[in-house]
Order: C-alpha cells, then structure tokens, then sequence
C-alpha cells in the first residue's frame, strides 16, 4: 500500500515538499530540504515564504554557532541562486531561494547541510563560484567489462517524480556529473517549465537553450527529428540539413561514450521494446540519456530519472534510432562543450 509521509524542519514549523540525501561511498556526504518548490507546493504568499526563509535562517546560526556570510547570485558566472551560507567547525549549511523571490516571484527555497568533508557537486554548493571537472578527466569515467558493455559510470540518479520534469531532471544529473551544482525546480525554474504540463515538445529546445545559457555551459544539437527523419540542423540559423543515417548515429554514441559524455536523447515511450520493459502506460514524449553501448549485442545503454532501479536500461541500436525518428517531441541529441561536456534531448513528460 502506498505510504504518506509528512515531513517537516524544527519541530513542525517548516513544512518539507522533500528531501534527498546523498551518499558517497556508503557515506553521508549531505542533506537537501525543499522547504518550496512551484512544481510541488504550488503557489505560496510572500509573507508565508518570507517566514520560512527568516525561521530557518535563525535555526541555521544558533545551530552552527556562526553568523552567515550573503550569498550573491551571479548570473555571468552561473550561480543562479541566492541567500545565505554558514561553515562552521560543526558543518555547512546553505539557504538559498531564486533572486526573484525577492520580488514577490517565489520559485523554490531550499537549505542544504553537510558535513566539512562533503564532496562533489554537493560540496560545490557551498562555494561562492562555480566548479567542473576537467574534460580530460571525464575518460577515466568509462567502464569495460567482458559482456561488451561500455558504460559511463558514477552518473548521479535523480527521481523527477511525477511532476513531469524529465528534460530538467535529467539536466540536473548531468550537470552534477559535471561538478556544477543545481536541482530540478532551480532548473525548472531558469527553463520556464510547468509542473504540470511537463516541458512541451515545441518549448524544448528553447529550455535548453536557457539552461546552458545560464548555466555557462554549450550544448550541440547532433540530431532533430523533422518530418520523419533525423536531420542536422545549423544551430545558428535553424535551417534542416543532411538526414543522419543510423551508422552516424551510432558513431556518435560511441564517440562520446568513450570520451565519458553522456547524451541526452529524446523519444517517444511505448513504441519500441526496451529492456526491462516498461509499464503499459508509460507513453508520450519523454527525455533520457544515453550512457553506454554494447556492440556485441546491438544495444545502447541508457538511464531514466525515475529513481532506483533504472540506472542501466537498454535497447537496440536499430529501435534506438527508429524511436528518435518517430519521436513527436522533436528528440535532440546533444552534445555539450565547453569546461565540460554534453547531451542529446526530448521532452514532455513521462506517461
């Protein structure tokens, strides 16, 4: 049966919408509270947010015994957020809200915690610039084994829940492979995403394209289904171009694969068989990415943000490309460049 859970901060004074824990190692590595996000609570009044951001502020300095230091966003150098931050000999915390929340514009609010010792792309939270890895270290990624699979390993799993998220969700793993800190509703939020809606098919590549605009970051459309066919497309002027053939499509999968680039890549669910199969009623338009391939067997390896137990997926080069071809959501592959690297894309939501 299904269980509901009411979480709540400080004795019931601040209700949660939801809260992650991340691991490393078999270790704490941290703690994230949503305290509000506009896809799961809804709307919120500006006295009721400024109360919530006040309290647990006041939680956060007597709890750490240290006065916090502002916390400026700074859209030039992709820190999208702002607020307050406290590391202290006992932890470090963070409490941070969209800039616009200032302005009766409310999107999210969030408070992190963690130990001195975190790592990561959780660690990098607490930093007041932005941090990535190097694109020369992400090789080291990519796993071998004598089945065949070549695997990116060390991908972050992200749950979008039932909101609808799967193209910001997704972004949010990739980024956090990246080492650049964000979540889903701050994504949600830059790409102009409904909750409830998903992200449209036809708003698809402009999210993208305000997600690593603001995010300091490049992404390389490969391919785009139009008319049937996946085609290239000149990114500056949008004109179609030369129809990708299924070995080009292939080829890119292993070239980025090797290098330890995941792919975003965008399908329609429910039209080609998968391994292990997915529910019947998990149609339409919907965003995953591709981090692996097998050519012993013919398959490409791929992962949905729907939580655990859908880190490793598969299906056929052949259905692969099919499936992208008849995509309604208009599928991308892309490629991200820049101090780190890249995608492929669809959108809509998960049936």
């Amino acid at each position: 049966s299904n269980l509901n859970v009411d979480l709540s901060l400080f004795e019931g004074e601040i209700p949660l919408e939801e809260t992650i824990v991340d691991f490393v190692d078999g270790k704490l590595n941290g703690i994230t509270f949503s305290i509000f996000n506009r896809g799961d609570s809804g709307d919120i009044s500006v006295e009721e947010f400024d109360r919530r951001f006040k309290f647990c502020g006041k939680q956060m300095t007597d709890m750490l015994k240290i006065r916090p230091t502002q916390r400026k966003s700074n859209p030039t150098q992709g820190l999208l957020s702002e607020g307050w931050t406290w590391i202290s000999q006992q932890g470090m915390a963070v409490l941070e809200m969209n800039p616009e929340a200032r302005q009766g514009r409310p999107e999210f609010l969030r408070l992190k915690i963690a130990p001195r010792n975190a790592t990561g792309a959780f660690a990098a939270a607490f930093q007041d610039r932005p941090t990535a890895v190097k694109l020369s270290d992400l090789p080291r990624n990519v796993t071998k084994d004598t089945s065949g699979d070549v695997y990116i390993k060390g991908i972050p799993m992200v749950d979008q829940g039932p909101k609808g998220y799967c193209v910001v969700a997704t972004a949010q793993r990739l980024f956090e492979y990246y080492g650049i800190p964000a979540d889903q509703h701050q994504i949600a939020q830059v790409a102009g995403s409904d909750a409830e809606q998903g992200t449209s098919s036809l708003a698809m590549v402009d999210a993208l394209g305000k997600i690593d605009y603001r995010f300091k970051t490049r992404f390389k459309i490969i391919g785009m289904e139009y008319n049937g066919r996946l085609v290239e497309v000149d990114e500056k002027t949008k004109y179609v171009g030369k129809t990708v053939p299924q070995d080009k499509f292939v080829k890119a999968i292993h070239d980025y694969v090797d290098d330890g680039i995941p792919l975003l890549w965008g399908l329609n669910l429910g039209e080609y068989p998968e391994e292990p199969a997915i529910a019947e009623q998990a149609v339409g338009g919907h965003m995953r990415m591709i981090i692996g391939y097998n050519d012993k067997t013919g398959y490409l390896i791929f992962t949905d943000s729907w939580g655990a137990g859908h880190e490793m997926k598969r299906m056929t080069y052949d259905n692969a490309y099919l499936a992208s071809h008849g995509c309604r959501s208009r599928p991308l592959l892309r490629e991200r460049t820049g101090n780190c690297p890249s995608e492929g894309a669809g959108a809509s939501r998960r049936g």
